[in-house]
């Protein structure tokens, strides 16, 4: 679904990712670690072509998408959301999910509020509130249900579970493993090892912006020298 080969990416002069190789595949959950600075947003954001790669390939479903606009990547049906929330705080959550809806696309889920809302509970009970009203895990589930109405065949997640109080995490899990269930592809970004361990198949670490190790979450835990070197604070 997802398979990048040897991009680099930078901002002006300063070279962020260099030759990063990665894949995911449809209903598979995939894990991008690494510290802060690492190039985890970097790579999430060339991937929806908020940051133009300098050289390399990504395709998305079989489509060479590197040199397309972030919104033309958005309407095949990859899905983005970024570490900021950016929700629309004017705006009510129905609104929101309005802004986001998109016609449904074969092969991807088919997204609907009544849908979303039994995906987020916690949005049902709100619907007419205004995202400046809303707390920061909700808003943050009210930014994924908004990606979810453009009806994506894979999304992307810059670190879920940052900043959340740990109930929010416990619900970010259920709801990351079924858009698994879903038959979606799901690549996030993550510091926390706790959490990945919990969503993800197969994990792939960052370090300066290159990949310095790939394997399964169960091949990543009994490595206890690579999870020193690359992870540990």
């Amino acid at each position: 679904m997802l398979e990048v080969k040897g991009v680099n990416s930078a901002y002006g002069r300063a070279h962020i990712l260099f030759d990063l190789s990665l894949s995911a595949q449809r209903g598979e959950v995939v894990v991008l670690l690494g510290r802060n600075g690492a190039g985890k947003s970097t790579t999430l954001k060339t991937l929806i072509g908020l940051v133009r790669p300098l050289s390399g390939e990504i395709s998305f479903d079989g489509r060479r998408i590197e040199h397309l606009e972030s919104y033309e990547i958005a309407r095949l049906g990859l899905g983005y959301v970024p570490e900021d929330r950016r929700i629309f705080t004017d705006l009510s959550v129905m609104e929101n999910l309005e802004v986001g809806r998109q016609p449904p696309r074969a092969g991807a889920p088919r997204w609907t509020p009544q849908k979303l809302f039994g995906l987020f509970p916690n949005l049902a009970r709100m619907r007419e509130r205004r995202g400046a009203h809303m707390s920061g895990g909700e808003q943050q589930m009210l930014t994924i249900a908004r990606t979810l109405m453009g009806n994506p065949s894979a999304i992307l997640l810059d670190e879920p579970s940052e900043g959340l109080a740990p109930v929010i995490v416990e619900q970010m899990v259920k709801t990351i493993l079924e858009l698994k269930q879903e038959g979606l592809c799901v690549l996030l970004s993550e510091q926390n090892l706790h959490f990945a361990n919990l969503v993800a198949d197969r994990a792939y670490i960052i370090e300066k912006g290159h990949i310095r190790y790939q394997g399964t979450m169960r091949e990543l835990a009994a490595n206890e020298p690579i999870r020193a070197t690359y992870l540990s604070i």
